[in-house]
């Protein structure tokens, strides 16, 4: 089951904790070329897609790209690495929930949007409105494989902290019981 019965309040609390983990955890990270590939954003965009959903995971990659770039420890490449990867896997979350399944194989999504979909928008966008098509095309399969490293490591740790997370109690990642008197 998804968070959705919690309030705006304790999803801006989640998205918060979230958010922070993500950008303490920034100095670790994968430089390539001219971009800065960073696991611990595809780990939150995992556990915010499932949790919190679609909108609020994206708008989360988004805050977390800003505060990188503003703290100087992100590039705005952050912003094509981050958002479609949390929007395909809060859709999926959501998908899977209308279907009655859990919301957790939805965390598979997010190479595809990172990987695929993230890495032609900085491609084709973002490369040549920053003037980087040069860099890009030097190390075009470099850079590809940092983000695609980039994301399998933190895709990875996201399924597992929502399974650590299911596990211990603190969220429940099966969908209601169709039976589930009171469940609300």
């Amino acid at each position: 089951m998804s968070l959705s019965h919690l309030g705006p309040e304790r999803k801006l609390a989640l998205a918060a904790i979230l958010g922070g983990l993500a950008v303490a955890l920034s100095v670790l990270r994968i430089d390539v070329g001219p971009t800065k590939a960073l696991p611990w954003q595809h780990m939150v965009n995992v556990v915010a897609g499932v949790t919190l959903g679609p909108w609020w995971a994206s708008g989360l990659a988004l805050a977390v790209g800003l505060v990188r770039m503003a703290l100087g420890i992100g590039t705005v490449y952050s912003i094509p690495g981050g958002i479609p990867g949390a929007l395909l896997v809060g859709l999926g979350a959501v998908a899977l929930l209308r279907l009655g399944r859990s919301p957790l194989p939805a965390g598979l999504l997010e190479p595809l949007g990172t990987a695929a979909i993230g890495f032609l928008l900085a491609l084709y966008v973002f490369a040549p409105l920053m003037g980087d098509v040069e860099a890009w095309r030097s190390a075009l399969t470099v850079i590809w494989l940092g983000w695609l490293s980039s994301t399998l490591i933190g895709t990875t740790l996201g399924l597992a902290a929502l399974v650590a997370l299911e596990r211990s109690g603190v969220v429940r990642l099966r969908p209601p019981d169709s039976g589930g008197a009171g469940e609300g």
